[in-house]
């Protein structure tokens, strides 16, 4: 029986790329109660629920679709090394009517009122969505999703609590044309989360030094 075998090991909640899938031949008894894959398009894209190891076939037990890997089985969020994953609030009049989806980029805009003074600045550009709403939500069918989460660096993460505890924040959606295309780099002003651990935090100051115009 031609079946779908994995060419090298596959772990848990990580999506499974082609590469690492043949169509083989190997026997299998006809009351043998798994269910084996025959094309390689049926499996590309699942998680493995299980190790699978190289040479072994795939069955329809080891794996699941993303939206069905629930829990700890859930799939590894793709987040380049270097940079973190961070939810924000989003709504019809916030987040571009909806439009926003997972691969976006967006650029946030930043309104603060202060000593009497309202202002607006975009604060970040080219933020990368990768997910919109829960899994759950991700898979209804409900018109609105009320967060976005996307890559960020922790230094990036520290500056968007700050604004969301003290500001509103509106998103705009980026063309398509300007997408960043390829693996993000690690930022070089904050390579790591431990480099924002090892820093001094975001106060008032630290972001009326960074965002003078907002004040």
């Amino acid at each position: 029986m031609n079946v779908v075998v994995a060419t090298r090991d596959l772990q848990p909640r990580v999506a499974i790329d082609p590469a690492a899938l043949e169509v083989r031949s190997i026997p299998v008894p006809g009351t043998y109660p798994k269910v084996y894959f025959t094309r390689l398009q049926d499996v590309q894209g699942l998680v493995p629920l299980v190790t699978i190891p190289m040479g072994q076939a795939i069955t329809a037990s080891d794996v699941a679709k993303p939206s069905q890997a629930l829990g700890s089985q859930a799939e590894f969020l793709p987040i380049p090394s270097g940079y973190v994953a961070v939810t924000i609030p989003t709504s019809e009049e916030q987040g571009v009517a909806d439009y926003i989806q997972p691969e976006d980029y967006i650029a946030v805009i930043a309104t603060v009122s202060s000593a009497g003074k309202v202002a607006s600045k975009t604060i970040f550009t080219n933020l990368h969505v990768i997910r919109v709403g829960t899994p759950v939500s991700a898979g209804s069918n409900a018109s609105s999703s009320s967060s976005l989460t996307v890559v960020v660096t922790q230094c990036q993460a520290e500056v968007i609590t700050w604004f969301l505890n003290y500001a509103s924040l509106k998103y705009t959606l980026e063309s398509y044309k300007d997408y960043l295309s390829g693996q993000q780099p690690p930022d070089p002003k904050c390579p790591t989360v431990g480099d924002a651990a090892n820093g001094k935090g975001v106060t008032l100051a630290v972001i009326q030094a960074a965002y003078p115009s907002l004040f």
